[in-house]
């Protein structure tokens, strides 16, 4: 006779997982002698695992994105009555969700119009770098063709978006990479690269210029950039940077390209974080939030002036823009956008950011006076930093082995889940990284704190 089933039994989901799923960034060694982690249920801000084992979310689902948490309902019936009335049809026709999700975003967006739909933040920035070379080719020849991108910035694990990214690990051992993509300096004050600047956003934002003059102002059609950077170590910008970002582009008739793809959808307080800075883009790229991982969804938004250059001439077979996402087609991502979209307007998640991240900070300003360990603090919203060094005066960063020890160390004593940068720069892996969902409340920050005060306390003393 068969032994009755235990629904609490995953030890074959976890086996076939062990030896079938090829998981993200991860060395796979250890699963031979450790059990991968599955996460079985998710409610709030708390997941629990394969052994029933309860976990503060400080990271949104591990990279960004859960923005109104686990378990919501509402998204989930809207994504199930849209796909039984109509799952999907290619982007080349239009649907209910796509329509009615375009028009609620632009009325958050003003001065953008259009909204190309695809189905991952690689994807929509991919997107913007043809829109920018089918311009270089349709206006000028061909010749302006150049992206410029910026140091420590991030923008997607496509070849393409690799090349147009500042993370110099990651973009190890895949090239060689498509010409075009040209780096400019990061504007990480802390690790400031200008001396004796008081200006120092200013500084920041002309280095960009240099770099334009140097490739040729008449080559240069685009630059990518995030209003907040966030993988590359939760970087906010300097005063008066963005203001001479914006000079510097019109000044050479270069489009704006913000990404957007973590700090959309209130992470920073706004709907977008390039809000904060009075910045006019001509192209807003976005993912994650969008939908809060309930079903994917991104999205490129353009200005009605980029979108007008693809129908100047109607004559011209190939002046359109010839592109097409499979994916970009399914109907569930803009329904669940919709729906998210009403929970973070019903539930004033953006004003609870506002206050949380303030609170947030606050505590973490508290560690960084108790642990000499924490050189900087930095952040908007709930999305914060905690950059780690080994001497305050040096500002020499600590290990990436350290700052995994403090992320384990949570983990284990704690169950609590955060971030940090890992494998991404040669020597400064070293922040401490957090996004815990818009709905968090004092108790969960306090909880979070609570958790890296003891992994920092242990972790330095070790």
């Amino acid at each position: 006779m068969n032994a009755p089933h235990n629904p609490n039994d995953y030890t074959a989901v976890v086996e076939a997982d062990r030896a079938n799923v090829w998981h993200h960034l991860s060395q796979h060694k250890k699963y031979e002698t450790v059990d991968p982690l599955i996460i079985i249920e998710g409610k709030g801000m708390r997941v629990w695992n394969q052994a029933g084992r309860e976990h503060l979310d400080a990271v949104s689902g591990g990279v960004w994105t859960v923005n109104v948490g686990y378990g919501r309902e509402s998204i989930a019936n809207a994504v199930r009555d849209q796909l039984i009335k109509l799952n999907y049809f290619a982007g080349s026709m239009g649907t209910i969700p796509g329509a009615l999700f375009a028009e609620r975003l632009i009325e958050k967006m003003p001065g953008m119009s259009r909204v190309y739909y695809s189905n991952s933040g690689s994807e929509a920035n991919e997107k913007a770098y043809k829109i920018v070379r089918q311009i270089a080719h349709n206006k000028y020849g061909g010749k302006k063709h150049k992206i410029l991108f910026r140091d420590r910035d991030y923008h997607g694990t496509t070849i393409a978006a690799l090349a147009s990214g500042g993370h110099t690990q990651r973009k190890e051992q895949y090239g060689p990479f498509p010409e075009g993509f040209v780096e400019v300096p990061h504007c990480l004050e802390y690790r400031a690269q200008f001396e004796n600047t008081e200006d120092y956003g200013i500084r920041a934002a002309n280095a960009i210029e240099d770099v334009i003059l140097r490739e040729g102002a008449d080559t240069v059609g685009g630059i990518i950039l995030e209003p907040i950077t966030a993988g590359g170590g939760v970087i906010t910008p300097p005063k008066g940077y963005w203001d001479r970002v914006q000079e510097i582009c019109k000044k050479y008739d270069i489009l704006l390209i913000i990404d957007e793809v973590v700090c959309g959808m209130g992470r920073t307080g706004t709907w977008f974080g390039y809000q904060h800075y009075g910045i006019k883009p001509d192209m807003v790229t976005m993912a994650k939030g969008v939908a809060s991982g309930y079903a994917a969804i991104s999205c490129t938004v353009t200005t009605e002036e980029v979108f007008n250059m693809f129908k100047a001439d109607p004559t011209d077979p190939l002046s359109y823009f010839r592109d097409i996402s499979t994916f970009g087609g399914c109907t569930a991502g803009p329904a669940a956008a919709l729906e998210n979209m009403n929970i973070l307007e019903n539930e004033d998640l953006l004003g609870n950011t506002v206050k949380m991240g303030e609170y947030f900070l606050e505590k973490l300003d508290g560690l960084k006076s108790k642990h000499t360990i924490i050189g900087d603090v930095r952040g908007k919203g709930l999305f914060c930093g905690l950059e780690l060094v080994k001497d305050r005066d040096t500002k020499e960063p600590v290990e990436e082995a350290m700052t995994q020890a403090v992320v384990g160390t949570c983990m284990a004593n704690d169950a609590v889940i955060i971030g940090a940068t890992n494998r991404s720069f040669h020597g400064f892996n070293n922040t401490l990284t957090f996004s815990p969902a818009l709905i968090a409340k004092k108790d969960d920050i306090d909880e979070i704190i609570a958790s890296v005060d003891a992994a920092l306390t242990k972790v330095a003393a070790g």
